[in-house]
């Protein structure tokens, strides 16, 4: 089984770029898109984000094989709403959604009776909207779909396919499993982004300018991070908040245990955690998930 015309609702950073690796993996597939904002359609034809750039979600979805909503979490239900009674018989709807549970759920009341499989490829920049997307987004990176219990195999089987043409790799995971695991490696990473850069801004003794211009590589990788689109993650934290909350208690006992070592001038348990912490970046290098390069391969060396 394969899909010969996929339709894109929601033309941002992962729906143009998945339209764009469409056009250069798969071309011989048919791909329709639409976007709620007007703005967005229209750049998004003249980028040609997909083949055919329509004036209402039905009318994308119409005669598709495989439908992605490519929309923020919260916004999921609403979306897959609107979209129900035009689905052909046998439609797969996916997703690229970073918390599964809720969205698993939200889908499949929206969709009673329709086949669904979420997923979510794990990958992005903090660019969004219609200019930010790129047909090689998706290239080593990893794309973790979350079949429901009873989810069709031959549909599974084309919707791994479907990433793994794309560049993606792929693998298969519990719903409840996959929001522990993004919990830690990349919600509570961004939300310590957000808050440490707030934080710097409000200080009263440092003024916006210096933390600008003093900026070192740490703090402007955090600043990197926390210009990520605020709608996307604030619906992140909104419906994954279980596991948010589970590993952001697990991060403030460790937290609390190195200011009490900073505190005591206890240089050997700082120096036994950093050491771990050294051993996992250069796993992360070998796996290829990132660029081993000083500064990591940064032209900028400020």
């Amino acid at each position: 089984m394969s899909f010969n015309h996929i339709a894109i609702i929601g033309l941002g950073l992962l729906g143009g770029s998945i339209g764009l690796a469409v056009r250069e993996h798969l071309p011989d597939c048919t791909t329709t898109g639409f976007d709620n904002d007007p703005d967005v359609r229209k750049r998004a034809a003249e980028r040609q984000l997909a083949d055919t750039i329509c004036e209402s979600a039905t009318d994308a979805v119409k005669g598709a094989d495989l439908v992605i909503l490519c929309v923020p979490v919260g916004a999921m239900g609403d979306a897959a709403r609107t979209i129900a009674d035009t689905l052909k018989p046998g439609a797969l709807v996916s997703d690229v959604g970073s918390s599964k549970s809720t969205i698993s759920r939200t889908l499949m009341d929206a969709l009673p009776g329709r086949s669904v499989i979420p997923a979510h490829p794990v990958a992005g920049t903090e660019h969004s909207g219609p200019d930010a997307g790129f047909a090689t987004l998706f290239h080593q990176r990893w794309c973790i779909i979350t079949p429901p219990e009873g989810a069709d195999e031959k549909q599974l089987a084309a919707l791994i396919h479907f990433w793994e043409s794309l560049g993606a790799m792929v693998e298969t995971m519990d719903a409840q499993h996959h929001d522990r695991v993004l919990a830690v490696t990349s919600h509570i990473p961004h939300l310590i982004a957000y808050t440490i850069v707030g934080t710097a801004s409000d200080l009263e003794n440092v003024t916006r300018s210096e933390v600008i211009k003093y900026s070192a590589g740490g703090f402007r990788d955090f600043t990197r991070i926390a210009a990520s689109d605020p709608t996307m993650w604030r619906d992140v934290f909104l419906h994954n908040r279980d596991a948010v909350l589970e590993m952001l208690d697990s991060f403030l006992t460790d937290l609390a245990l190195m200011r009490e070592a900073i505190r005591a001038g206890d240089g050997e348990t700082m120096f036994d955690l950093f050491s771990r912490t050294r051993e996992v970046r250069r796993s992360i290098v070998a796996l290829g998930q990132d660029d081993a390069r000083p500064d990591f391969g940064r032209k900028d060396h400020g």
